[in-house]
């Protein structure tokens, strides 16, 4: 599991991985991390850059997000490799 860090991130200065997103705020995705397989896997789920996303929760290492409408359940190294 990730280690969350004091670290204060600026909205507009900074990108984060989504596992450090404030639960219930809606972020844009502006990077994709991982290889290509994991990268394609993500954009078929809707994950893609420019897109809008909302953590709603973080339950034992992995994360209910809701994109495009959908709650999607992703784990916590998938959540990892996605930039808000």
């Amino acid at each position: 599991m990730l280690e969350k860090t004091n670290r204060v991130y600026r909205p507009g200065k900074d990108i984060m991985p989504l596992l450090f997103a404030k639960i219930g705020q809606e972020y844009e995705i502006t990077r994709m991390a991982g290889n290509d397989e994991q990268r394609r896997h993500l954009e078929e789920m809707g994950f893609v850059v420019g897109g809008k996303v909302m953590v709603v929760n973080l339950i034992g290492g992995n994360a209910i997000v809701n994109v495009k409408n959908v709650r999607v359940a992703i784990s916590e190294q998938l959540a990892g490799k996605i930039y808000v």
